[in-house]
């Protein structure tokens, strides 16, 4: 999984402008958050952060919680 990341952030991501709400990006975040706590937790967070990545939710800094938890509460920002 992590090598498809990287192929996209190496291959794909700069034919575009630059467009993640967040820091870090939607894809280190995925990569760090599988480096963490392995692939199905990881998995799991990198859908929950692409899905709240869109003008509905407030960007800014966002990085891969400390601790799994199913469920977040709202973060500071």
């Amino acid at each position: 999984m992590k090598h498809l990341i990287r192929l996209y952030q190496s291959y794909v991501s700069p034919l575009f402008k630059p467009q993640c709400r967040y820091q870090p990006t939607c894809s280190q975040y995925a990569i760090e958050s599988l480096d963490r706590f392995g692939f199905m937790k990881g998995t799991y967070l990198m859908l929950l952060r692409i899905l709240r990545c869109n003008p509905l939710f407030k960007p800014g800094y966002d990085p891969v919680p400390e601790k799994f938890q199913f469920f977040f509460k709202s973060r500071d920002v």
